[in-house]
């Protein structure tokens, strides 16, 4: 598990300044705001980027092309079954070979080393669009509903609800990051991994992990959850949800929250399990914003990284 800052590369949210988060952020709202100005279709005009989708994808997938499409670019979709790597090409060719014809990565994949190592043999910007380890560009789109809904992050507090996995890592980097504070309850053993709680700490923050949901969601400004079971965890499906079972945030759960509180989910909702319908259709859900932003934050990142 490695971090650190790559200017050429997005892998982690860390490799992203505070500065350039808030910068990605800001133009995200300017690109949302002025959505359909013909200009914008010169920004990524003439750009291709390469999407290699080891996993299936609704949000990110469609995100990322019609970013592309609007802001003038070309996205290249190649599922698992349309690389010569199944064939027994290695990634450092497949990198430098797509690197002659693209001008930018995006990976979506089981293993974050594969993400590692297609950004050291890549000549173009590498960006982790989901693995084991982080979701970094889940994150920018929840701390733009974020700031949206509370017009700042700083000195919020968000509370994790459940799995301990990729967009839980990503989430607490960020709270680190951004000045917020962050409550992780999750059953004994399916807690956020120590090295993402160290490297958070080396980044300024401060995490809490706990057992108990109330005691995470009790003042919270954001409530966060996602699926108990994520893709490569279905083996495990049947412990995974008796494990979480009273992890589920409902009506109950987040009456424990603050008064202007919201709730977010990087979707797909397993509705009755994590969430209940009454807190995900109801009124202090952002999740169909939070969902939406994954367009705008991506036409910042695809400016960011592939101008």
């Amino acid at each position: 598990m490695t971090f650190g800052s790559d200017q050429m590369n997005l892998l982690s949210i860390s490799d992203l300044s505070p500065q350039e988060i808030g910068a990605i952020l800001d133009r995200a709202d300017d690109l949302k705001a002025r959505r359909g100005d013909p200009s914008a279709r010169s920004i990524l005009a003439g750009k291709s980027l390469a999407a290699i989708f080891e996993k299936p994808s609704t949000r990110t997938r469609v995100s990322l092309e019609v970013a592309m499409t609007d802001l003038g670019g070309h996205t290249l979709y190649l599922g698992k079954n349309d690389l010569q790597l199944g064939r027994g090409e290695t990634l450092p060719d497949t990198a430098r070979v797509l690197s002659r014809f693209v001008h930018g990565i995006a990976a979506r994949v089981y293993d974050h080393k594969t993400l590692e190592e297609l950004g050291r043999h890549a000549a173009v910007p590498v960006i982790n669009v989901l693995s084991d380890q982080e979701h970094p560009c889940q994150i920018l789109a929840d701390l733009m509903t974020v700031r949206e809904r509370f017009g700042r992050l700083s000195g919020l507090k968000v509370a994790w609800i459940g799995d301990g996995n990729n967009v839980c890592n990503s989430t607490i980097i960020a709270a680190a990051m951004m000045g917020m504070e962050i409550v992780v309850a999750s059953p004994p053993g399916y807690g956020p991994n120590r090295k993402i709680l160290d490297h958070a700490d080396r980044l300024g923050g401060g995490t809490v992990v706990v057992t108990d949901p109330v005691k995470a969601v009790s003042g919270a400004d954001v409530v966060s959850t996602d699926t108990w079971v994520s893709m490569g965890d279905e083996d495990d499906a049947v412990r995974r949800v008796e494990a979480f079972r009273r992890y589920q945030v409902n009506a109950d759960l987040l009456s424990h929250a603050s008064d202007g509180a919201i709730v977010m989910h990087c979707l797909p909702a397993h509705r009755g399990q994590e969430i209940t319908d009454e807190v995900m259709d109801g009124p202090k859900s952002a999740i169909l914003d939070q969902s939406e932003n994954r367009l705008h934050s991506a036409k910042a990142v695809l400016e960011r990284f592939l101008v």
